[in-house]
Formats: C-alpha cells, sequence, structure tokens
C-alpha cells in the first residue's frame, strides 16, 4: 500500500511510546489519525502535534484531520465506539496499529470488509514473543501469542486485508526504561524510533507481506521471523499447492511419428563441434511405468560441455567412444505426453519437470520415477532446476547454512549465483556477492545483496581484506582457479567453503584440466575450516522437497527468478546457447525455447 495523503490510520496506545511515534509518522505522510488512548493529557498533546504535520497537506478540510478518543481499550464496548466514530469520520479504515491485538484485529478486519477496501493491521508485538524472557515469562507467553495468532491470519489476504506483526527489541520508551539497563547494554543497547518506524512503513507499503513478523534489534537490523528455511520444515507439502494451480492439463496433444534430438556424437568440450541434430523414430507404446514428456523449455548449463567431453562417465577411454551416441540436455520442463501402463498417478496434459539426460529433445521418455510435478511449464520452473536445486540443497547441506553469518557467493548473476544469494538473505545473513559488469551488479543489488563486488571495477581481494577483516563464514563457489584461492583466504575461523564447480576451468584449449591446489590441508587444519564438494545427481531424494520449497517462495514474492533476456529458439540454438553462457555475458538463467509455437499457449507463471 502506498502511503500517501487521504488514507485514515486508527493507532490504539497513540499518545505514548511507539503508538505516539507512528502516529507522528503517518501524519507526516499527509494521513488522517484516529489517537485512541486511555490517557486524555497525553493523547490531546499528541493530538495538536499531529494535527499541524496534517495541515501541511491538507489546509482546508471540512472534517477534522485528526482525532483523539479516550478509551479503555479493556472495554468492548467503548473500542468499538471508538472505531465506530472513526468510520463516521472518515468513511473507512486503511491502516490500523493495534496494542489491543485480539479485539482490535477483529473490529478492523469488520470495518475494512465493510468498506470493501484493501487495508493493514499492524499488531504491536515484541522480540520476546520470539525467544524467552526467564525474567517475565508471562509478557513472554502473550507476546507469542500476539505473533501466531497474527501469522494465521494470512488468509485474509485474499480479501485484500493483511495482518502483520511488528517485533522490535529494547526501545527507550516507558516500558523500555524498567528494563535492567545491563541487560539492555548486553543486547547492543536501546534501538532507535526511527528504525521502528521504518519497520511498520515496510509491513505496509510491501503487499506480500501477510501474516509476517518483521523481527527488529539493533544487533541485526531488520529481518523476517521465521526464515524460509524454518518456515519450510513445518508448511504442508505443496502437493496440495500444485493441485490448486491455475495450469488446466491439455487433452489435446499430438504425438508424432518422429522427433529430433542433439546428441553427442565425439567427445570434445567443444559443444558445437561434439553434437548434432538427429531426427528419430517415436516408438509407442509407452514403455511400462514410463512416459513420454513433450518439451517447451530446457536449461543450459555451464557443465554441458564437461557432459559432451564426457567428463561425468568413469572408465577409460575405449569405454567412453563405447557410449558414443549419447543424448544431450540435463533439464526440462513441459507437458506429459503419454504415459505407460502402471502409471497411476501423473496424467496425461500435465506439467512435468524432469532432470535427466536427453532433454535438449522435443519429447522424451523416462521412467516414471523421475517426473518432477510443478505447478506449471514455465521457463521460471526451468531456472529452479539444476541451478535453484544446487543452491538450495548446497546451502543446506553442505553449508550447513544458519543466519547471522556473512556468506559470499562468486558468479553470483549466474543460473545457481542469483538463487543462492537470495537464499543467503533470507536466511538472515550479510551477503557478499561477485560479478562482472554493471549490469549484473544492478540485478544483484536488485536480489538484495549487501555487498556487489565487481570485479571489473574493484579489486576483490582489497574489498574482502579492508571490509570483511574477520572473514567470510560460508562460501558458495563455483568458479575455480584463483577465485578459488581467493576464498579460501578470505575464509573465517570455522568457515565452510562449498565448491559446487569450477566454470573457470571448463573451457580451457584442452578441456577440463584439474589443478593443484598447495598448502589447502594446512590451511583448513590451522582455522578449523571446511572444504566440501557438492554434485547435485548425490541428493536426488531431496529435489521435489526443495523444489516445492522454492516454488512456494518465488509464488509468495519471495524469490525472484532472473532469465537471461537473450532469446533461444529452437534445437538449433542450443550450441549458441552454450557458447553465450561461457562468453561470461549472460545475467540470470539461460533458457533454450524448444518449442516456441506451443510456449505461446501457456500463460506466464
Amino acid at each position: 500500500m502506498e502511503l500517501k495523503p487521504g488514507l485514515s490510520a486508527l493507532v490504539t496506545g497513540g499518545a505514548s511510546g511507539i503508538g505516539k511515534a507512528l502516529s507522528l509518522a503517518l501524519a507526516e505522510k499527509g494521513v488522517f489519525v484516529t489517537i485512541v488512548d486511555f490517557s486524555e493529557e497525553r493523547g490531546k498533546e499528541v493530538l495538536a502535534l499531529v494535527e499541524k504535520e496534517i495541515a501541511k497537506f491538507h489546509p482546508k478540510l471540512e472534517f477534522p484531520s485528526a482525532m483523539f478518543v479516550r478509551c479503555d481499550v479493556t472495554n468492548k464496548r467503548e473500542l468499538s465506539a471508538a472505531f465506530e466514530t472513526h468510520l463516521a469520520t472518515y468513511g473507512g479504515l486503511d491502516i490500523c496499529i493495534n496494542s489491543a491485538v485480539i479485539d482490535c484485529t477483529r473490529l478492523a478486519v469488520q470495518s475494512m470488509q465493510a468498506a470493501q477496501k484493501p487495508g493493514v493491521i499492524i499488531n504491536m508485538g515484541s522480540a520476546a514473543g520470539l525467544y524467552p524472557m526467564p525474567g517475565d515469562p508471562i509478557y513472554s507467553a502473550s507476546k507469542g501469542g500476539v505473533v501466531l495468532f497474527t501469522r494465521s491470519l494470512v488468509p485474509y489476504k485474499k480479501q485484500g486485508i493483511r495482518v502483520n506483526v511488528l517485533c522490535p527489541e529494547f526501545v527507550q520508551t516507558g516500558l523500555g526504561s524498567k528494563v535492567n539497563p545491563r541487560h539492555i547494554g548486553l543486547m547492543g543497547g536501546f534501538m532507535s524510533m526511527e528504525m521502528v518506524v521504518k519497520g511498520a512503513f515496510e509491513l505496509i507499503r510491501d503487499e506480500s507481506k501477510a501474516g509476517s513478523c518483521l523481527w527488529i534489534t539493533k544487533r541485526r537490523g531488520m529481518e523476517y521471523w521465521p526464515t524460509p528455511m524454518e518456515e519450510a520444515k513445518y508448511l504442508v507439502p505443496s502437493s496440495k499447492l500444485r493441485r490448486s494451480s491455475s495450469f488446466k492439463a491439455i487433452s489435446n496433444l499430438q504425438v508424432p511419428q518422429s522427433f529430433e534430438k542433439i546428441v553427442v556424437h565425439t567427445l570434445s568440450h567443444n559443444f558445437r563441434s561434439a553434437t548434432n541434430i538427429v531426427r528419430t523414430p517415436l516408438r509407442l507404446p509407452i514403455k511400462p511405468d514410463h512416459v513420454l514428456v513433450k518439451i517447451i523449455y530446457a536449461g543450459v548449463n555451464a557443465s554441458d560441455v564437461n557432459f559432451s567431453s564426457g567428463r561425468y562417465f568413469s572408465g577409460n577411454n575405449n569405454d567412453l567412444d563405447s557410449r558414443l551416441p549419447y543424448d544431450a540436455g540435463f533439464e526440462a520442463v513441459g507437458i506429459i505426453a503419454a504415459v505407460g501402463d502402471s502409471v497411476k498417478n501423473l496424467k496425461v496434459g500435465t506439467p512435468a519437470a524432469l532432470m535427466t539426460f536427453g532433454s535438449y529433445a522435443e519429447f522424451t521418455m523416462v521412467p516414471s520415477k523421475h517426473i518432477l510435478p510443478v505447478p506449471r511449464p514455465d521457463p521460471e520452473v526451468v531456472a529452479m532446476l539444476t541451478s535453484g536445486l544446487t543452491a538450495s540443497i548446497a546451502l543446506e547441506k553442505a553449508a550447513q547454512m544458519d543466519s547471522g553469518k556473512v556468506v559470499l557467493v562468486t558468479a553470483a548473476a549466474g543460473g545457481t549465483g542469483q538463487f543462492a544469494v537470495q537464499l543467503a538473505k533470507l536466511a538472515g545473513n550479510t551477503v557478499i556477492a561477485t560479478c562482472g559488469g554493471k549490469e549484473k551488479a544492478m540485478l544483484l543489488r536488485d536480489l538484495g545483496v549487501d555487498r556487489v563486488i565487481d570485479y571489473k571495477a574493484e579489486d576483490i581481494k582489497t574489498v574482502l581484506k579492508k571490509e570483511f577483516s574477520k572473514g567470510v563464514d560460508i562460501v558458495y563457489e563455483s568458479v575455480g582457479g584463483a577465485m578459488f584461492d581467493l576464498c579460501l583466504n578470505a575464509l573465517a575461523v570455522y568457515g565452510r567453503l562449498v565448491v559446487i564447480g569450477m566454470i573457470s576451468q571448463y573451457q580451457g584449449e584442452h578441456g577440463w584440466k584439474p589443478l593443484n591446489y598447495t598448502g589447502l590441508c594446512e590451511k583448513i587444519l590451522a582455522k578449523s575450516q571446511t572444504v566440501a564438494g557438492f554434485f547435485l545427481v548425490q541428493y536426488s531424494s531431496l529435489w521435489q522437497e526443495h523444489l516445492d520449497k522454492l516454488f512456494h517462495l518465488y509464488s509468495l514474492g519471495k524469490l525472484k527468478v532472473a532469465l537471461d533476456p537473450r532469446k533461444f529458439l529452437g534445437l538449433h540454438s542450443v550450441a549458441d546457447a552454450v557458447e553465450y553462457l561461457h562468453s561470461g555475458k549472460s545475467v540470470g538463467k539461460v533458457v533454450v525455447c524448444v518449442d516456441p509455437t506451443f510456449s505461446q499457449q501457456v500463460a506466464k507463471l
């Protein structure tokens, strides 16, 4: 909701403390304010200040620009009368700031429903509702109830009513002054009232926030609680979300007698020379326990060149030659075109994702157990597959990421880096990202990265040494070579460096040449550090769970998916797309639209 003159707000407890600060801050935006409080003396003092601010926007009005209503909020009759007075004066209610949470929320919802207009309700919680306070368990329990009460009201968003809770730590108010000063000192001291106001305004403005809990501390700033990674532990699996998707199965799919696909015919790190397009017959009927998928979008990955050179197959060169030709491509989304016998849980015409060899094709047949059900066959979902799953699972399992850490992501504007920076930020961490170029830096700032290092404009080593002298706690590394050495040297005591690739080594003159990292053991031993490798194939049991989580975050607006704007249409463009990715010019996930005519029939996510 845009904070603009002419909106109206009701603030309970508006004559002192946080309520007073919010009343004045709203008035400074030209919002009409009703101050509800038990203290008539303080209430009238605040009213005069509020009227003075609103007059700057509304010098002449036929109704009061602000009101004070004396009210005992424990008295339901008086509280109802306060809301009725506000509605009679302003004809609706846009914003409600609640200290008397249960009854005020009920009355605010009823007022907003009656006016049939969007509205925002902010309940005043406390950090004491997020962690225990042994010195005041009753207060802690009551504020904990406020948090879960608010978070349970998400369904009202469907009516345009968003209910959120603000949970500040210690603020210098009448109540805050009663807390032991030593305890406040240990927590970093009192936080500013300006920060509390900033948090409230964020909850008002951000349309994606409903049932959200914003935790504000002087130590850590503003962060949402719980983190998405914690939230995912109790959320119902999104199989229900998939069933409620607006995508309708397509029943009139035509299965051709043959189709085109890309195969590797000779082993080479040069993808273009290693592959060609062949036409192959489509053999029917479908094998038992298999499904036929019509591919709409296929994802391009840095490791396509490793696959075309045979790096992912074990054995000697003679064994590798015997595998030729083999199908290329790792990931795709499309529509189920046919199912074999014994397939009960998948239907023709429904969307599906797959992460099996052979996705650079118009059709592919795979065992039904390898199908990942998805809500829609859109390119954003392709980005969530190899790239998104690598980031999500690697940060959870290999990096063991929690909150309050400093996380460094290399090649951060690429397909997987964009997910890593966002997931690290959503988990409550300080995020550093490296990239090359202004356009990539702009994307990363838009994704919420705290410190973007454009290596074309700054020296990465110098920035890390100067601004992060204590080191970084987690590194998500995909470049290799000199970048690996730099990241290892920047790792803090107990730090964890996760290797998910080494793109700088994939396309040398002679292909992928392993490097020696001299002194690695001595370095990690001296600081109790961990260097961990991560290969997505070995975590296949977690794919569906993490794909559901990524799509859920995306559908809530908490996760953005950046697709490279360059269009690659048809199988004949795949080699161009692979070379474009390795040129270093791509921003976001590079995707090939295998069937442009069909994709136009499918609405965007």
